[in-house]
């Protein structure tokens, strides 16, 4: 983690270096803010509840961050609105995520540590997802998305005091090494979060994490093309239920 934020930090440098700080120190705080509830936490919470529970209930767990930004969205927002059927729409896309995740074996072990730190994970995401909203049209998405990076970086320096760093330069240098660091660098960080920013300014909080529910089809698509995994028809099923819920709910926002 601490490599991939730093690879982003510095990739976007040259694309925007002429502004280092923010208006005041209450928006500062408020960068810090987003640097652990989208960076720092979001990926420790996810990361480490791997190590105690099972991937599907963490894929599970995770699917249910948009609902969870609709519900606090619409308890504290008065922007954004939200009612039954946006609900129930929201409910169909997770029972599809169900389906995708789990692809015809139906294996769900509950952990409590482990799906606690899952849960802990998505509530980072749905504040980082509302707060965000508080820049909009006051600082550019990329200035924000690298103090995003920072903060991320700087928050994650205490848990090096439980856990030393271990990878050595032989296992660093490694080509398979580099190009997965470089894909989650520059990629899956500084274009993803980004690009994310930009949606959630443009769509509002309920709209972009709807789309949310597309991780699982990637995923199962991807893994069918690179891990040659099979694709069951429950999972065709799931896929089908979020796409129609998916829709119905973007409908109904509209």
């Amino acid at each position: 983690m601490m490599l991939r934020f730093a690879i982003a930090y510095l990739c976007l440098l040259p694309f925007y270096h002429k502004r280092f700080l923010s208006d005041n120190w209450r928006d500062e705080i408020l960068m810090a803010v987003l640097g652990i509830t989208g960076g720092s936490m979001y990926f420790l919470l996810e990361n480490t509840a791997l190590l105690y529970t099972q991937a599907s209930n963490v894929a599970i767990i995770i699917a249910a961050t948009p609902l969870l930004t609709t519900i606090t969205v619409h308890l504290l927002s008065g922007s954004e609105k939200a009612d039954r059927q946006l609900y129930a729409y929201s409910a169909l896309s997770m029972l599809g995520v169900a389906l995708v995740v789990f692809n015809g074996e139906f294996i769900l072990q509950l952990n409590p540590l482990g799906d606690i730190l899952t849960l802990g994970a998505s509530i980072m995401w749905v504040l980082y997802s509302i707060l965000i909203l508080r820049f909009n049209d006051k600082y550019p998405p990329l200035m924000i998305t690298r103090k995003i990076f920072f903060y991320g970086m700087l928050t994650l320096l205490p848990y090096f005091f439980f856990e030393p760093w271990s990878a050595t330069w032989q296992i660093l240098l490694q080509p398979t090494v580099i190009f997965n660091l470089l894909f989650l660098g520059i990629v899956a960080s500084l274009l993803c979060y980004w690009m994310w920013n930009v949606v959630i300014d443009k769509l509002g909080a309920i709209k972009s994490t709807n789309y949310l529910y597309l991780n699982p089809i990637v995923a199962m698509i991807t893994s069918y093309i690179v891990l040659d995994e099979r694709i069951t028809f429950l999972a065709i099923v799931g896929t089908s239920l979020i796409l129609t819920g998916m829709y119905l709910a973007q409908r109904r926002n509209n």
